[in-house]
């Protein structure tokens, strides 16, 4: 009877929301008691809602309640703890389906604080005080708890596994040890983890270099975003600057050309205003003198007209041709012609440097090169199709295929002059810059295969692909392949095949050259730092020597 009304009084004086003794208490409106702090903690979870409720009546209070003390509750609660109250353990602290409960409890257990690996038992803090004030107990292994503690025991001899068998590779009691593990190679489970953990420590070390490393990766990726975006914003800061100085050069030359336009019309305007003053004024004075004329036609008396003929003064002789003749002039249409032409022509170059401004922004790449592509397919993802440049081919070489395939001929081609032209070697570019990752494709015949700057030398010796330091070129001939870069010739060895596949990763400064068939094999690679776009190059040797650009799928 007196422990009901002990649990009684655990009930009645301990708070409803942490389900420990009441601790400064207090009481809401509706009559019901809880620790200061957690209603408070309670209803600031109800502030933004502005109304606050009773966890147990769910009465609710607007505005928010001030709390004062509940002095009588605080004064019986001391005189309670004076007579030996104890809190009843909070729901919280017993042990649920997921936790490890404790092995001495009866009745219903609480969570378990520690785990002894030598007891094969769990505690919790009551009962693992023994653990912690006897001698002999304090020397127990005290772990996390946990609910696998049977997997310690042999589940064939019921005794603790403290052996490792490494021939097996698992634990063991030592009755096993004496058995079928007998002459295996044994250690005790505390040597074997010690090994095991100077294996995981090394494993960490391992990782956590890994870390550092990819740390400092990040770290340089982070540096390159903001080299990226500060980059980025200058070039459009710049851009804006230089296309705003455009705009005002542009709008200087309008107003030059438009006060040039109306001096030389102030300057027509007024030539052609006095010119007609004077033949006004010369009019004025034929008309006085016809008058004149006419009075003395119209005198009856003869006398009178033969006595004044003599005084008339006579014609003075015109200021002008005998007619105006009013020529089919434009007058300043052509100037609207001339300005016209020089639209078409900013309008041609805008278009031009604006593809090649995209192809280079398209072409920023911050990120660590790409592994080179293994299989043709691969390679087709980066094809280019390639035209050559009518205005660079020597005149020896016919284009034909839609400038895709170029044949040395005996006859010379009537190429307009051009100073992109290659005069002493059979040699043409492709009209495409190239950048970025590119491959393509060739069906040769006696040919270099080559890759140059556009600013290669289009006379002389040392013009021809391969004999210079602007140009890479793979000689490909019916039994051997050459290449060649500054006059500098390196044999090739590899299977022959009418088909040469070029790769290009220029960022990369990668140049690779393949004999292509059923496979790929690579003849040759370079490995250097490309300062300018590349255009693809062909050079041939011989009449009937031919190059064709292949389309790929």
């Amino acid at each position: 009877m007196a422990q009901q009304e002990n649990q009684l009084d655990r009930e009645r004086f301990c708070c409803s929301i942490c389900l420990d003794p009441l601790k400064h208490p207090v009481t809401t409106g509706c009559g019901h008691s809880y620790c200061k702090s957690c209603i408070n903690t309670h209803w600031d979870k109800e502030e933004e809602r502005g109304s606050y409720s009773c966890p147990q009546c769910r009465q609710t209070f607007t505005p928010r309640p001030v709390l004062e003390k509940n002095t009588m509750l605080a004064d019986s609660l001391e005189e309670l703890k004076k007579t030996g109250l104890q809190a009843a353990p909070a729901d919280h602290c017993y042990a649920g389906p997921e936790d490890v409960a404790c092995d001495v409890c009866t009745g219903r257990k609480l969570k378990a604080l520690k785990s002894c690996l030598v007891c094969l038992a769990s505690y919790c803090e009551k009962h693992l005080q023994r653990h912690l004030q006897s001698a002999p107990l304090k020397k127990h292994k005290l772990v996390e708890p946990s609910d696998k503690l049977q997997e310690n025991i042999c589940s064939r001899h019921d005794e603790v596994m403290k052996i490792f068998c490494r021939t097996d590779q698992q634990c063991i009691c030592y009755l096993c040890s004496m058995e079928e593990h007998k002459d295996h190679d044994t250690v005790t489970a505390a040597a074997e983890r010690t090994e095991r953990q100077r294996e995981l420590g090394l494993r960490r070390q391992t990782i956590q270099q890994r870390v550092q490393d990819t740390e400092k990766d990040v770290k340089l990726l982070q540096q390159e975003e903001e080299a990226v975006n500060d980059s980025a914003d200058k070039a459009v800061e710049d851009s804006e600057e230089i296309f705003t100085e455009l705009i005002r050069l542009l709008e200087k030359r309008s107003s030059d050309v438009e006060q040039q336009i109306r001096s030389q019309q102030e300057t027509e305007v007024s030539r052609v205003r006095e010119l007609q003053e004077r033949l006004e004024q010369e009019i004025t004075e034929l008309k006085r003198k016809d008058h004149e004329l006419k009075q003395l036609s119209d005198t009856k008396d003869h006398n009178q007209l033969l006595h004044n003929y003599p005084s008339l003064s006579p014609l003075s002789e015109s200021t002008h041709s005998s007619s105006i003749r009013i020529r089919p002039l434009r007058y300043f249409e052509d100037v609207t012609a001339a300005v016209s032409q020089v639209r078409g022509r900013l309008q041609d170059i805008l278009s031009e440097t604006e593809t090649k401004i995209l192809q280079i922004v398209s072409q920023v790449d911050v990120l660590l090169p790409q592994p080179e592509p293994e299989t043709r397919a691969d390679f087709f993802k980066y094809s280019q199709e390639i035209t050559l440049d009518p205005n660079t081919a020597n005149r020896h070489l016919l284009l034909s295929e839609g400038n895709r395939k170029a044949t040395c001929v005996s006859k010379n081609q009537s190429y307009a002059n051009h100073p992109d032209r290659f005069t002493h070697n059979l040699q043409v570019l492709s009209r495409e810059s190239l950048t970025g990752h590119c491959y393509w494709e060739m069906e040769v015949r006696g040919v270099d295969v080559a890759v140059a700057y556009k600013n290669i030398s289009r006379a002389g010796g040392k013009c021809a692909f391969g004999l210079n330091d602007k140009s890479w070129s793979l000689f490909c001939d019916k039994e051997s392949y050459s290449f060649y870069y500054n006059d500098i010739m390196t044999p090739v060895s590899g299977p022959l095949s009418s088909r040469v596949g070029v790769y290009l990763d220029h960022s990369a400064g990668v140049l690779s050259f393949y004999s292509v068939s059923d496979t790929m094999t690579l003849l040759q690679r370079v490995q250097t730092t490309f300062t300018q776009p590349l255009y693809a190059g062909v050079r041939i040797h011989h009449i009937d020597s031919r190059a064709e650009f292949c389309k790929l799928k």
